[in-house]
């Protein structure tokens, strides 16, 4: 299993994954989910994956080779032709359509779980940021406004820190924040999802540099917000009212 959430925000995109897999309880590894498909002074497009390792592999390898050509005299199609975030992402689906029909039988007949979704988010040119959730059949939905945020793999638990605390409009730095703290609250819950983490933010200004960082498990930051918002949350519960139903009850 895994964790990868997206965010767009006016103010930019954050993409963040897990490394885990997890292959039963006796082989767990370390495995990048997120992967660059095209850094370029033009593009920069990145995707990150949950799901079968082997069928999105092959998914990857098609999108570094190119996918067939419509015309038979024209360039096997790459990420780093397409003119818009929209065609990438219809390009990446096109990918998984292809490794679904070439792979899944087989996997499917053996009784192995054959099943990938990505997320697929970055910048073409002067075009605006977009982020994309590609599903299995090789369809996707776009994010938008109203909820700014898309989320693959081990979901459940990350989730309510986002839809309690993001907004289109959070500043990057908070929503950075949150997204680390929905991170701790999967892994505390969830062994199957653990550090280190990828990340990677994308200001919606292109002259504000690009912030790639891997979140060790030895991290200082990480460590100090995960302490502090257990400590925060302890606190919070102890100002809570006790149930007034409780008042007198038999024990």
């Amino acid at each position: 299993m895994t964790y990868c959430v997206g965010i767009l925000l006016r103010d930019g995109l954050i993409l963040m994954s897990d490394t885990r897999t997890n292959a039963g309880i006796d082989n767990i590894s370390t495995y990048r989910k997120m992967h660059v498909l095209a850094d370029a002074d033009d593009r920069l497009i990145l995707c990150m994956s949950a799901g079968n390792l082997s069928v999105t592999q092959h998914v990857l390898g098609q999108l570094a080779e190119g996918l067939p050509p419509l015309l038979a005299d024209e360039q096997p199609r790459k990420i780093h032709h397409v003119p818009s975030m929209f065609r990438a992402a219809q390009l990446v689906g096109e990918a998984v359509m292809v490794a679904g029909r070439e792979l899944k039988p087989a996997l499917e007949e053996a009784g192995v779980s054959s099943g990938i979704s990505l997320l697929v988010g970055g910048r073409i040119g002067d075009g605006p940021l977009k982020l994309f959730l590609v599903y299995d059949a090789g369809n996707f939905i776009e994010c938008g406004a109203d909820t700014p945020f898309l989320q693959i793999g081990a979901t459940a638990y990350g989730k309510p820190i986002l839809d309690r605390a993001m907004t289109y409009d959070s500043p990057l730095d908070e929503a950075v924040k949150v997204a680390l703290l929905s991170f701790d609250g999967t892994i505390r819950s969830d062994l199957s999802v653990g550090l280190p983490f990828d990340m990677v933010v994308m200001p919606a200004d292109p002259a504000r540099p690009v912030i790639r960082r891997r979140i060790e498990s030895d991290d200082a930051y990480f460590a100090d917000l995960s302490r502090r918002w257990s400590m925060l949350l302890n606190e919070s519960r102890a100002t809570i009212p006790d149930p007034p139903f409780l008042n007198g009850a038999a024990t």
